[in-house]
């Protein structure tokens, strides 16, 4: 098994050799031990990608989100046996009345989903199916979430849900009375000390973060293919740094007491490929190694954090591929 320094060095000649638009870093005890950082994050200015770039996650953010339902789960806001439906109330009418919390964050519930990726085609190519500036507030998602058949029964199989996870940010701002953006603050960055992760609408992203290209060299932006503003199933931005500290917060219960950790980190579903999941977390197919991912329109994310040895790797880019040349290399180290 690589040493975390000779990992860095691998994974950090790969987006030298390919000019990715990306940022890769190894991290070991909390300590930075290697990083590499290259092509642009705004093309139009020629401002390079540096090591402290803040990213878009994509599905990176559904870890987030369950860790702000499970917090409130802990403070006996939400149950994970709890029925959806009592706080949907008559809202989305085609989720089954069964399906409760925990059904959403293990893609066990059967619902159907506004963002299908086995029908997704070209992640670069896809459309809202509503104008992207209506989706500004998580509530603003019932819009595009509503219509949609159930699937297959609650809890009977696996199947990657993108709704699941909107509909888990609009029943964690009811319980609590909050936004979603708040929640995510006060309950996982305030705890694990993060400092660069936040929601950020994309008509007004600030200096310091990237913007998400379609392509490799043109200047064609995600700005008009994703939501204006992000919710339970993706939008989150933040730095290789945060994510780092994000995954040393939760494996030692700083951001969810222990023992709603061991369920997170508890596989539900097995993939074909071997790829486990519990609650908003993928697990290596033969040891402990986590992994959150994600990736979109402009956007590729994987980060993967062995507990053993306190080890984080993570690669993002603001492209939508640039991120797996690199994170094939992780993948041979850390997960098969």
């Amino acid at each position: 098994m690589a040493d975390a320094a000779s990992l860095a060095t691998e994974a950090g000649a790969v987006v030298e050799r390919d000019r990715l638009a990306a940022v890769v870093a190894v991290h070991q005890r909390g300590v930075r031990v290697g990083a590499t950082a290259g092509g642009l994050a705004d093309r139009r200015w020629a401002i390079a990608n540096t090591v402290d770039t803040r990213f878009q996650l994509a599905s990176g953010t559904k870890g987030v989100t369950a860790l702000v339902v499970l917090s409130l789960v802990a403070d006996g806001v939400l149950a994970l046996d709890q029925p959806v439906r009592t706080l949907l109330g008559d809202d989305l009418a085609a989720i089954d009345d069964r399906v409760t919390v925990e059904h959403l964050l293990s893609h066990r519930s059967g619902i159907g989903d506004y963002l299908d990726e086995e029908q997704l085609g070209d992640v670069s190519d896809y459309i809202m199916t509503v104008p992207v500036h209506r989706l500004e507030s998580v509530e603003a998602y019932r819009e595009v979430l509503d219509g949609f058949a159930q699937v297959s029964e609650p809890g009977e199989r696996f199947a990657y849900n993108n709704s699941g996870f909107v509909v888990l940010a609009l029943i964690a701002e009811r319980a609590a009375g909050a936004s979603f953006a708040e929640l995510v603050d006060r309950r996982v960055c305030e705890p694990a000390g993060l400092t660069a992760t936040r929601f950020e609408r994309n008509d007004a992203l600030p200096g310091g973060v990237a913007v998400g290209y379609l392509d490799e060299t043109g200047l064609r932006t995600n700005a008009l293919h994703l939501p204006l503003l992000g919710a339970g199933d993706g939008g989150l931005t933040s730095s290789v740094d945060d994510v780092d500290r994000l995954w040393r917060a939760v494996v030692r219960g700083a951001v969810v007491p222990a023992e709603l950790v061991a369920s997170m980190t508890t596989p539900r579903s097995t993939t074909p490929s071997g790829d486990r999941y519990g609650l908003g977390l993928w697990f290596a197919p033969t040891s402990g190694v986590l992994a959150l991912e994600g990736m979109d329109a402009g956007i590729s994310f994987r980060s993967l954090h062995d507990p053993d040895r306190d080890l984080t790797a993570t690669v993002v880019s603001n492209t939508s591929r640039g991120a797996w040349p690199v994170a094939r290399v992780l993948d041979d180290a850390l997960w098969h």
